[in-house]
């Protein structure tokens, strides 16, 4: 009996243990917080809300999202050795082979991109350039330049767009404007987050901060492109973005979100501390957050 109970015990564990590295392998987390910004592109978007899309859009979206996530991890896996927040990841401490990592990722591949697919072609393209700039240009420049945060701004700047496009099967303005959102919000995102993990980065060669330095003039930058990112959520209610609006009385709220963290990145260029840089992090994620469920409501009470 004690030697069922601790077969069982053992079973459990390995259980947990293959499902926690598959969670770490494609950054499960950060994979549905990239599918909620295409699920609300998608719902601004849409007429008529379908589910069968709805679970394509989830499905391929995590699918790709994840499979890129393992790529980055597979070639940067001598780097993420080297830094205290990604050593005791799965490849690295060697709980999974490369080959089995690769293996993984080229099967989520093939399963979010038939998935995107089936909703239209654009959506399966979008899908597809998402993980080539990510995993074969962005990953690889993060060693060589600070500049790969613009490069790597792209990839992750598509899922909202890409919601609009698997609604509408079209790439306009509106989708353009929907990835300019999103694509300003990553550098103060990514630049506070380059800030706390500076000397982390540094251990394996990789730097984050424009300046390669955590000087004002990375936070200045921080604090410029904040204001692009508030300019661009408030143009919709311009009129000029086509089908994609906001009222007068959302762009209000999405004015304060975006004062908010406007003053979170001044903060960091006035204290230039490490707690400042977390805060505005903490607030860059709310505030993305906040503004794509504004525009939803704002598209279903307001103009509906």
């Amino acid at each position: 009996m004690a030697k069922i109970l601790q077969s069982h015990h053992t079973l459990s564990n390995s259980v947990k243990t293959i499902i926690s590295d598959f969670f770490e392998l494609t950054k499960a987390r950060l994979a549905i917080s990239v599918v909620f910004s295409a699920l609300a592109g998608y719902l601004i978007a849409v007429g008529e809300i379908n589910l069968n899309i709805i679970f394509l859009l989830v499905t391929g979206g995590f699918c790709m999202v994840g499979s890129s996530n393992i790529f980055n991890q597979i070639i940067e896996k001598d780097s993420d050795a080297l830094m205290n927040r990604t050593k005791n990841r799965p490849i690295p401490t060697g709980r999974v082979s490369i080959n089995s990592a690769f293996f993984i990722a080229v099967l989520l591949t093939l399963i979010g991109l038939i998935a995107l697919y089936r909703i239209n072609a654009y959506t399966a393209l979008f899908g597809s350039i998402s993980i080539f700039i990510y995993a074969c240009i962005y990953t690889p420049l993060k060693i060589k330049t600070p500049l790969s945060v613009f490069v790597g701004a792209v990839p992750g700047a598509i899922p909202f767009m890409l919601g609009w496009v698997a609604a509408r099967n079209e790439f306009g303005i509106e989708a353009i404007t929907l990835f300019s959102i999103q694509f300003f919000w990553q550098f103060p995102h990514f630049w506070s987050l380059g800030w706390i993990l500076h000397e982390d980065y540094e251990k394996a060669g990789i730097n984050l901060l424009p300046t390669k330095k955590k000087d004002r003039s990375s936070a200045l930058q921080t604090v410029l492109y904040t204001i692009w990112m508030i300019m661009i959520c408030m143009l919709p209610v311009s009129g000029l973005t086509g089908e994609l609006r906001l009222s007068v009385f959302s762009a209000f709220f999405i004015g304060i979100i975006g004062i908010v963290m406007l003053f979170f990145s001044i903060s960091l260029y006035k204290k230039m501390t490490t707690d400042s840089a977390k805060k505005l992090f903490t607030a860059s994620v709310v505030c993305l957050t906040l503004v794509q469920i504004i525009f939803i409501i704002d598209k279903y009470f307001i103009w509906n």
